[in-house]
């Protein structure tokens, strides 16, 4: 067991870009990245503001004197695209460091929240609110509609996976593939009865958005990304050891099937906030640990981290592009994601292929 361990020790040491110290260096590179990304942001747009005035009118409100501010420069800067970077940033790092979770869960590194099925069932519950309306459904909005969805979604994958009390990765997966496709299902069946009015709403929610973000979208995601990251942290040592297999851990102490529970039942309930938020963006989750590993190794404490900052970056990113490259129209931010995912994700596919004739 141990020398299974140590192989593992060494492969996650292995042909990456940046390790050990290192890894500090990167991981404030990135931070700085992404500041620079958020003052970008924040500062780009149909009026444009300097950098300079962006970051005077944060500073004024962090430090309560606000007196003398430029009220267009104030209103643009803390009321409408602040939040709307931050909730992006939040949104980008939770679904890179959702999809580290669910690779690890599954041991497939195509795991996503779409392949679990916990997207497209918040998307479905966002959906009915959209199409039906909240006052049918006894006042329940679309934030509530998409999060009561993921909850149950999970739900029926978790009872369905099981068998004797125990999950399997095998099972995880084809479970949340049949409850996803049977929700894009109904998904699909709610927009055929709704208006074009409606399905112009609905189409443009489904292929992911920030566009509204305000401050209050930021709290309960924040919380969400804090709590799920300190403990998916604090399991690093699970992680790793899930990854090289169940006896393995089994050997570690690890109560595998009660630890994939705990870690199934984290991951779904970040993406029910994230998808809340932002609607149904793909790829982020998907594509983002991959590069993670490549430049980190698998070694879950760094991948994490690494993970998280540059998904942070990237959706900032993608989202001033969606509202900037058309404008002053604004395009869905899954647009993006797909468009920028599926070249990565072939380009890490094709360098796989390489390693492995090698």
């Amino acid at each position: 067991m141990q020398r299974t361990l140590s192989r593992h020790d060494a492969q996650s040491r292995g042909p990456h870009l940046v390790a050990g110290r290192a890894t500090v260096l990167l991981h404030a590179t990135l931070t700085i990245a992404l500041m620079a990304a958020v003052t970008a942001a924040v500062s780009m747009g149909t009026v444009t503001v300097p950098a300079g005035d962006v970051w005077q009118v944060i500073l004024r409100h962090i430090m309560g004197d606000t007196a003398g501010l430029d009220p267009l420069q104030n209103q643009i800067v803390w009321d409408l695209r602040l939040p709307r970077v931050l909730v992006a940033a939040v949104v980008g790092a939770s679904l890179s460091v959702i999809g580290v979770g669910l690779q690890a869960l599954v041991r497939n590194p195509l795991a996503d929240p779409y392949m679990l099925g916990i997207t497209p069932g918040a998307s479905l519950g966002a959906v009915l609110v959209l199409a039906i309306g909240s006052a049918a459904l006894d006042g329940l909005g679309v934030t509530g509609g998409a999060f009561a969805a993921a909850v149950l979604t999970m739900a029926a994958v978790f009872l369905i996976a099981q068998r004797s009390g125990h999950l399997t990765d095998t099972r995880l997966i084809l479970a949340g593939v049949a409850v996803g496709y049977l929700a894009v299902a109904a998904t699909s069946f709610v927009q055929l009865q709704t208006n074009a009015n409606q399905l112009a709403g609905i189409m443009f929610w489904l292929m992911g958005s920030l566009a509204g973000a305000a401050w209050s979208d930021l709290r309960i995601p924040t919380v969400a990304l804090a709590l799920g990251v300190l403990w998916l942290f604090a399991q690093g040592r699970a992680l790793n050891a899930l990854m090289i297999g169940d006896d393995a851990a089994a050997g570690l102490g690890i109560d595998v099937h009660r630890f994939r529970r705990h870690l199934l039942v984290v991951t779904s309930l970040m993406t029910a906030t994230v998808v809340v938020v932002a609607g149904g963006l793909g790829f982020v989750g998907l594509m983002i640990p991959h590069i993670a590993r490549l430049v980190v190794g698998a070694e879950h404490r760094r991948v994490l981290p690494t993970s998280m900052l540059v998904g942070a970056t990237f959706l900032v990113l993608v989202d001033l592009a969606s509202r900037t490259v058309a404008r002053p129209n604004e395009l869905p931010a899954g647009i993006f994601t797909a468009g920028i995912g599926v070249p990565v994700l072939l380009w890490l596919l094709q360098r796989t292929r390489r390693g492995e004739g090698s």
